[in-house]
């Protein structure tokens, strides 16, 4: 049975209108500099932690040690060596890899979500967030995995004074008094000297490992986000059905982001380590792609050794992640033009409406 609604007309305009806007956002500017604005924020924020923790999972090859130091060992190392500026090298690529991967990770999913839910419902629920995810991020890869390989190059170098490393294969020097590659001033040198250098293929080391820790890292931080979030909304459903108390979208951008973004850099370190191996070994060659990296660090370290420098790793995840999503939402409430207030439109009964405009009497 269906009762009639006399504002069924102006409210069929307006869901086709919203599913209409919906499938629109893709091109909507604001989705990609709100997304753009949130990771460089967040990249900018938790730039030290990442610095240490590329040093922990590159010091296999940088001195050929087998031994991890700790985090407070590393900190103490490249405070004693560089200073301040040491824990901040390669902070300029880093943001601008950031800018790239934020603005096509956030502008592209709610288009995709949306676009996966409209016309793939079998794929549904959380399935459609990973696949949004994964393929948001990997649209900014192009941008963000040159940056990514200068970012690390500069954060292992430190200062020039400290940058002395030989080229080791094997844990033995390749050439006596060789170095890995030459002391990077800025963004720009170290972009002009791995082309020289390299070529294409050095600005693009680790693509493939680079997409094969990122596409289900994304994939997996958006589904965990969005689950998280019907998980607290089914438990105010459930607990506190009368509650006017409504949970601010700065608040549960933060805490679901940062415990979404932790999960998912735990069960990512692993192709983390082998992308940054790929990315920081430069012209000599130890690993030969990331299958071989893979089996080598397995075979001569371990399975400690596939999650060398996890903690550092989760340390700026949950951080980065939280900053991240609260800041896309601060974005969206604030900035966004014709959007409605978050709390008032949690107020907003959701009606059952058919394809006429009719509401649907619910049993």
């Amino acid at each position: 049975m269906a009762v009639q609604s006399s504002t069924s007309p102006e409210m069929h305009a307006a869901a086709s209108n919203g599913v209409g806007s919906a499938q629109f956002q893709f091109f909507v500017w604001r989705e990609f500099l709100w997304g753009a604005m949130a990771g460089a924020f967040g990249e900018g924020m938790m730039h030290p932690i990442d610095t240490i923790k590329t040093r922990i999972q590159s010091q296999a090859i940088l001195t050929g040690s087998q031994k991890e130091k700790t985090i407070f060992q590393m900190v103490r190392t490249v405070w004693s060596a560089d200073g301040l500026r040491g824990f901040y090298r390669g902070v300029t690529p880093g943001i601008t890899g950031s800018l790239a991967t934020g603005a096509t990770y956030f502008g592209f999913i709610e288009s995709t979500k949306n676009w996966i839910d409209e016309s793939h419902p079998d794929l549904g629920g959380h399935w459609s967030h990973f696949i949004a995810g994964a393929m948001g991020d990997t649209l900014g890869s192009f941008v963000y995995v040159p940056c990514e390989v200068m970012k690390q190059r500069m954060q292992v170098q430190g200062t020039a004074a400290s940058w002395s490393p030989l080229a080791l294969k094997d844990n033995a020097p390749v050439k006596p008094g060789g170095q890995m590659y030459g002391y990077y001033t800025g963004m720009f040198h170290a972009g002009r000297s791995i082309w020289m250098e390299q070529g294409l293929r050095g600005l693009f080391a680790g693509y493939l490992s680079t997409l094969a820790r990122d596409v289900p890292f994304a994939g997996l931080m958006v589904m965990f986000y969005e689950a998280l979030k019907d998980i607290t909304s089914y438990g105010k459903q459930k607990w506190a059905p009368n509650s006017n108390y409504s949970i601010s979208s700065l608040f549960e951008g933060l805490l679901l982001g940062g415990l979404a973004g932790g999960c998912s850099a735990y069960l990512t370190t692993p192709l983390d380590v082998v992308k940054t191996r790929l990315q920081v070994q430069g012209p000599t060659v130890r690993y030969n792609g990331w299958l071989d990296a893979i089996h080598r660090i397995w075979l001569i370290e371990g399975p400690k050794g596939l999650f060398r420098g996890s903690i550092p790793r989760i340390t700026w995840y949950i951080p980065a992640s939280a900053l991240t999503f609260m800041a896309v939402e601060f974005l969206r409430d604030h900035f966004n033009e014709g959007s409605l207030d978050r709390k008032d439109a949690e107020k907003v009964p959701n009606l059952p409406i058919d394809r006429k405009g009719s509401i649907r009497e619910v049993a």
